[in-house]
């Protein structure tokens, strides 16, 4: 039997950008966490007896590593660092993020060097493309010096504790944290002992050999399977998300027109269905084409029999796709099966007329659909889209009891509902605030009041600025301000 690995589980981002994770371990992955730093010069890594042709780019990595592991976690992964002390490495700190010495010269003030024998390689993890910012990511077990323990330093981490492995994954288990596929991969691996073969363990899946991850599982029950369409950038990718427990699997807007893509979701739900599922039915959260053109192709994989439900209002306005089923605000949908999952439809007009989110009370899961988006921004483009009924729909959202993490139509899963939730009433009352502005001072063409007040939006999309600013002036003359 092999050792129980114990990992520190901390705590960071708000959006959970799919391709590093959240967890330093004591035998644990250190990460590359932000590809964007510069790696220093060769000469001035310190590294000894590994500089061969084939591995300069490794050492060259490593080092950036170690300067990572270190400005986020204050262990120093490199020889000779035991000589240090726990008020040097503080200080060291302290230097490096002010930019008063660059890493390669504090490893050469205090003849420290790397070794590569210290990294042992795990894995690479790549985001898969439905998010802006994507991460090309290498993990190593890295053995914690001695007389050194991770620290949580404020900015990246806002909180750390040591607990096992097996309690971490079950923390996962039980809705008490979001997680990205890297870290949960850790942690079962983990979880299953520190023994010979661990390493290959960690090597086992594709994913942790860099093919990008289709179903994302930030939440138990819940697998995000981004399918690329014709959406409004900077999303590429619209989140299909399949609801699932023994039983059943419930299958929210399959999206792509796209004949690849289709076949790509359709072969995830076979997967499925060979467990010994069925498919309920497919759900709509609006009627925009990016989050409807794949509904007909899946359903006739299927099956004519699986129905499709929707909003009445959603149902009035599609043309090629039949709705045999409304769904109307606080309906309650209970999946037949393990573990019992609840989901209350909330009527939430504003993007669209007929748009539904989805709450799972339970876990503290709101599927969002596009009233908020882990990516991009919100179009309100009347007729379907109202202001008033969006601010509405977000204060209603706001005000549901103990959300922890909020499931969108398009990019990675957001882990802190309340503060987006309120991000989003912000920002639509400044817009507001600046339209009234413009309009008391003359400018009342919708053309001229983005020049004015989207001075922080690209020229390329002012066409879709002029929607939403018309989407304001209706919201204005309803409200008896203008």
């Amino acid at each position: 039997m092999g050792l129980v690995g114990e990992v520190r589980l901390l705590v960071r981002w708000t959006v959970l950008d799919n391709g590093h994770g959240a967890v330093g371990e004591r035998k644990g992955s250190g990460e590359d966490l932000d590809h964007g730093a510069a790696a220093d010069d060769l000469d001035h890594l310190g590294a000894r007896g590994i500089l061969r042709v084939g591995l300069v780019l490794t050492v060259l990595f490593l080092g950036f590593v170690s300067s990572r592991v270190f400005l986020v976690l204050l262990v120093l992964v490199v020889r000779g660092g035991e000589t240090l002390t726990k008020g040097q490495r503080v200080s060291l700190l302290d230097d490096l993020e002010a930019g008063r010495i660059r890493w390669s010269a504090l490893l050469k003030h205090y003849e420290l060097h790397l070794d590569a024998n210290d990294f042992t390689y795990t894995g690479r993890w790549v985001t898969p493309p439905f998010n802006l910012r994507r991460f090309d990511t290498w993990f190593f077990l890295v053995n914690c010096p001695a007389k050194q323990e991770p620290n949580v330093i404020a900015g990246e981490l806002t909180s750390g504790e040591w607990l096992t492995a097996r309690d971490a994954y079950d923390r996962w288990l039980q809705d008490q944290v979001v997680a990205v596929p890297p870290t949960l991969h850790a942690l079962r691996t983990l979880a299953g002992g520190i023994a010979p073969d661990l390493v290959d363990r960690f090597l086992s899946i594709p994913e942790a050999r860099g093919v990008p991850e289709r179903r994302i599982t930030f939440r138990p029950n819940y697998i995000c399977f981004p399918v690329r369409t014709p959406t409004r950038p900077p999303a590429t990718h619209t989140c299909c998300y399949l609801v699932h427990n023994s039983k059943e699997i419930l299958i929210f807007d399959p999206g792509s027109p796209y004949e690849d893509e289709q076949q790509a979701l359709a072969a995830c739900v076979d997967d499925m269905i060979a467990e010994g599922r069925r498919v309920r039915e497919i759900i709509l959260t609006h009627l925009h084409p990016d989050h409807v053109g794949g509904v007909n192709a899946l359903k006739s994989h299927l099956g004519a029999n699986i129905p499709v439900a929707a909003h009445a209002q959603t149902a009035a306005g599609l043309s090629d796709v039949h709705v045999d089923r409304f769904i109307e605000d606080n309906d309650v949908i209970t999946l037949d099966g393990e573990p019992r999952i609840q989901l209350r439809a909330l009527h939430t007009p504003g993007h669209a007329l007929g748009h539904l989110c989805f709450h799972d009370a339970d876990r503290g899961v709101l599927m969002t659909g596009d009233n908020i988006v882990g990516l991009g921004s919100v179009l309100i483009d009347p007729p379907q889209g109202n202001m008033r009924d969006y601010l509405d729909s977000l204060a209603r959202i706001g005000a549901l009891p103990n959300l922890s993490v909020l499931l969108g139509g398009h990019g990675p899963a957001i882990a802190t509902p309340y503060q987006k939730i309120d991000e989003y009433i912000s920002h639509r009352l400044e817009r507001e605030k600046n339209i009234l502005g413009a309009i008391r001072d003359g400018v009342t063409d919708p053309k001229e009041i983005v020049a004015r007040v989207y001075t922080d939006v690209s020229p390329k999309a002012h066409g879709m600025a002029e929607r939403a600013v018309i989407a304001h002036l209706e919201k204005l003359r309803d409200d008896g301000v203008v």
